[in-house]
């Protein structure tokens, strides 16, 4: 299926729950940035110029804009910079330096500017490559880890589950921003700005030709 298809039937799946004035207000901000004015306000110059690269990794260029072409990183970096809790930020950091530390070492290179596409690409793919077990297990140290921070308690994550963190929190949050954006919520999912008739039972064949609805 190609990414056209899978975003207009992706509806609600991403499962964030999020004050839509709140939401609304950080797509605006992001909307008339491009990426050579933008200047993160929660990840460094460095880790902004990855997160680039690695939303644009998730979503490239095909018969829509990529990932970074709708603002995507931008959006990644207000949401957790607004909107995200303490905890929530701290993990981000701490689980976004375990991913580049591993990058600039597979590289060897010094700094996360520096790191390229294919740099990003390789320890993106081996985060993720988990099996279903795996990833259950993995979750599993993720919230024993932050219910131990959350409780004031020391507490330790292995390296390779905070990469697989950061690579799935990463994979969402684009997959989601990219569908909350703009463009795609107007010239890829059903858009109808005046809501109508409610029809509580339709057949989405038949109201929106299989599309899910943009708002």
């Amino acid at each position: 299926m190609d990414r056209r298809k899978a975003l207009k039937n992706m509806g609600l799946a991403m499962g964030y729950s999020v004050a839509t004035p709140t939401l609304i207000s950080i797509m605006q901000s992001c909307k008339n940035e491009t990426a050579l004015e933008w200047t993160p306000d929660f990840f460094s110059k460095d880790e902004g110029a990855a997160l680039t690269r690695l939303v644009d990794i998730i979503l490239p260029k095909t018969d829509t804009p990529s990932a970074s072409e709708v603002q995507v990183h931008i959006f990644i970096d207000r949401f957790v910079d607004q909107v995200a809790e303490k905890e929530e930020q701290d993990f981000a950091k701490m689980s976004m330096g375990r991913f580049l530390d591993k990058a600039l070492q597979n590289s060897g290179k010094e700094k996360a500017g520096e790191l390229t596409s294919e740099d990003l690409e390789h320890v993106l793919a081996e985060a993720l490559k988990v099996t279903k077990d795996d990833e259950m297990k993995n979750l599993e140290a993720i919230q024993q880890y932050n219910e131990a921070m959350a409780e004031g308690k020391e507490a330790n994550l292995d390296d390779s589950i905070s990469r697989f963190a950061f690579a799935k929190n990463l994979r969402d949050m684009t997959i989601w921003g990219y569908k909350t954006s703009e463009y795609v919520g107007e010239q890829v999912l059903e858009y109808l700005p005046v809501p109508g008739e409610y029809i509580g039972c339709g057949d989405v064949q038949e109201l929106t030709g299989g599309k899910a609805w943009s708002i």
